[in-house]
């Protein structure tokens, strides 16, 4: 870990007088005031540098309270106006805490938490920065820079006797407010920054399962979309699933079962490939393919909100070429491998629920994509059935949290896996690692 200086936090009690000192008779810059609701603060930041590209350089921050029990005002209440912290920048906020954490240093934030200017932050206590308030801040340009660089390798994790292998199917742009629904902007952006257009990156992430046989759930979203589909969903095929199963060591004809958590174009659309010849066959040759019955019906029989989502190519030529298998019920797949009926993004949409040797994990699906979804009324607006996902995401946390199950996601650009834990009664996702990434 690298740490800079990036500011310097001083609270103030009359902001005028404050401004009137560091603007008026110090020429200092004053950039538009920000208020950050979460500590009831408005931030006034000072440039005392020339700025260098992409960087503002060191500056002042003046913070004025707006509440009188927040931290700053309880501050000046004890200790009067005067030095409040001081910011330290770094490239990978959740790395350095986790380096922290393991020297035995005492923080106030156990995990990065949304700060001014889009940032994260997470505050050190005093005992262990020598009487200091010490600050740490992922800046949003680094975060930027992050999402644009996906995680695109193999990510594997080993579960009792099972081989669990997070792969990846490139990636695509999806509207803000259709990921996070009625989530208010500034607290989602806090943890995916859209680009100027509103839009934010997702990843698709099978996942290749390993035992007695080979599974793979979920396929991405295969190489058949026209290219004005392609355009308007910024569709990434640098590295593909292809790929992925090269670098996983497994070719299509060993892949034994095919198990769907639904039928959306950008989980089935690997399901099946076009030919020389231009007509559809599936894409593993020996894989039995499975789905649920009701998932089947629904994407056989659309909708025009539903329409936009299927593409039947995807999935019909499964029944055709006689390797479409169809479940009824929540019930094991294969050893150590589960189905569970979840609803709420789709009406039939299921949960895939791993276990060996007393080792466990979950594949919750489009019911928390992300690691960003994990509070349970963070919920998409493109599910079908929201107060169903609420339901279900419910269960599901209190089934896992502070047990060590392991969350496999399928759509988050950076977190293949994660834990869930409670803080504060809140569950937090913590990535899994170390991991094998090939």
């Amino acid at each position: 870990m690298k740490a800079v200086l990036d500011h310097i936090g001083i609270a103030v009690k009359d902001l005028q007088a404050a401004l009137a000192f560091y603007r008026d008779a110090l020429g200092l810059e004053v950039e538009a005031p920000e208020e950050i609701a979460s500590d009831r603060v408005r931030a006034h930041f000072l440039l005392v540098a020339e700025p260098a590209a992409g960087d503002a350089g060191p500056r002042l921050e003046l913070l004025e309270s707006t509440a009188a029990d927040s931290p700053v005002a309880k501050f000046l209440e004890t200790r009067g106006p005067g030095l409040h912290h001081i910011t330290l920048r770094v490239d990978d906020i959740a790395a350095a805490l986790a380096q922290l954490k393991s020297r035995g240093t005492r923080l106030i934030d156990q995990s990065p938490r949304a700060g001014a200017e889009g940032a994260l932050v997470a505050f050190i206590h005093p005992s262990s920065a020598h009487g200091v308030l010490v600050e740490l801040k992922q800046s949003h340009v680094t975060r930027r820079r992050s999402q644009a660089a996906l995680t695109q390798t193999v990510t594997r994790y080993t579960l009792g006797d099972l081989e669990l292998v997070s792969l990846y199917d490139g990636s695509f742009g999806i509207d803000g407010g259709a990921l996070f629904g009625v989530v208010p902007k500034p607290l989602w952006m806090a943890r995916m920054l859209p680009d100027d257009r509103n839009r934010v990156r997702v990843a698709m992430r099978p996942l290749l399962v390993r035992g007695v046989r080979t599974m793979l759930i979920d396929a991405g979203i295969g190489d058949k979309l026209d290219a004005k589909t392609r355009d308007l969903m910024q569709l990434e095929r640098e590295r593909t699933l292809d790929h992925a199963l090269v670098d996983a060591g497994v070719r299509p004809e060993e892949i034994d079962i095919v198990l769907a958590t639904h039928l959306h174009l950008d989980h089935a659309g690997g399901f099946t490939v076009r030919g020389a010849d231009g007509r559809l066959r599936p894409r593993f040759p020996r894989a039995r393919y499975v789905a649920r019955r009701g998932e089947w019906e629904d994407a056989t029989h659309l909708n025009d909100r539903t329409r936009v989502s299927h593409r039947p190519d995807d999935y019909l030529p499964l029944a055709e070429a006689g390797v479409l298998e169809l479940v009824d019920d929540d019930q094991t797949i294969m050893p150590g491998v589960r189905v569970r009926r979840t609803g709420g993004h789709t009406r039939h949409h299921q949960a895939i629920w791993i276990e060996s040797k007393g080792e466990r994990a979950v594949y919750p699906g489009d019911v928390m994509p992300t690691a960003a979804h994990v509070p349970a009324a963070w919920i998409a607006g493109v599910d079908l059935y929201p107060v169903e996902t609420l339901t279900a995401k419910q269960a599901l946390l209190a089934e896992v949290a502070g047990t060590g199950t392991m969350v496999l996601f399928d759509h988050d650009p950076d977190t293949p896996a994660a834990h869930i834990a409670l803080q504060d009664g809140k569950p937090r996702a913590l990535a899994f690692g170390p991991a094998h990434r090939g």
